[in-house]
């Protein structure tokens, strides 16, 4: 299952990455991929995938680079805390429409039953592919698959390869505000860690510019897992809100909180970072 799983997701994004998308008709920029960047002048305005849940729509330019991080994310649930210190998303431009990311967890801590453990987290590779909206347009979709392997340490991350599909989509408002809505499907293990269930991510992230380089958002995130074994109803919904600040054009800071709406939620989470283009 594990074998299966992994040469059929890392197929998937092969297809995708090389397959431009269809109904979309090719701007100026289209020449324009990881060994001939995009020149400064036609970059897009930076788009980041945190601080929020909801990813964004939009991909890195084509032969450009984005680090994303938090500085450190706290999460209270219950009598337990976790860590988790400068989890980090690094990105390259390979096209116009898409970028591949790799996602990483350098250290974590976490609190089980009393006991602290800490390490390495797992390792995720993310494919962006932008079908629409990249360069304009008052909506954007993007597909976004992505395989996770079980690199953590014992205990703190899954024990064998997971997997899923994200797709983001933005929608311009009026008034300056933006919506983006996030529908993801996650193929996990199940609480018995003998096979593997679906899990549901669905996400709404309401945004707008407050007063020049500051914007704000609220967010609302559920998480539905389905486990046949689990009879019991672990719908996650949280809420969320936090602001961004635009110290340059390729230069972001935010922050952002958590709190839980349902007992399988964390109760808290808390979390401030950077994000810089190259």
């Amino acid at each position: 299952m594990q074998m299966t799983i992994t040469r059929n997701s890392m197929l998937l994004l092969g297809a995708i990455c090389l397959a431009k998308p269809q109904g979309v008709l090719a701007s100026d920029k289209s020449q324009f991929h990881l060994f001939n960047p995009t020149p400064r002048g036609l970059m897009r305005e930076l788009s980041t995938d945190r601080p929020d849940t909801t990813e964004s729509p939009y991909t890195v330019d084509a032969g450009h680079a984005q680090i994303e991080l938090s500085f450190l994310e706290y999460t209270r649930d219950r009598d337990e805390d976790a860590f988790d210190v400068m989890p980090t998303n690094l990105k390259i431009g390979l096209t116009n429409y898409a970028d591949l990311q790799l996602v990483l967890q350098p250290y974590l801590n976490d609190e089980d039953d009393g006991d602290r453990i800490d390490g390495f987290g797992d390792t995720q590779i993310r494919l962006k592919v932008n079908l629409w909206g990249n360069d304009g347009g008052a909506t954007a979709l993007a597909l976004m698959p992505f395989v996770q392997f079980p690199t953590a340490d014992d205990d703190l991350g899954a024990s064998k390869v997971e997997g899923g599909l994200i797709i983001p989509l933005g929608i311009e408002l009026p008034a300056n505000f933006s919506l983006t809505l996030m529908a993801e499907f996650d193929c996990v293990r199940n609480a018995a860690d003998d096979g593997y269930r679906l899990d549901f991510v669905h996400t709404a992230a309401l945004g707008r510019e407050i007063a020049g380089p500051l914007g704000g958002f609220v967010e609302y995130i559920g998480v539905q897992p389905f486990d046949p074994d689990d009879g019991e109803d672990d719908y996650e919904a949280s809420i969320a809100g936090g602001l961004t600040f635009g110290v340059t054009d390729d230069v972001q800071w935010d922050c952002a909180v958590e709190f839980g709406l349902t007992d399988a939620a964390a109760d808290f989470n808390v979390r401030t970072g950077i994000s810089l283009r190259f």
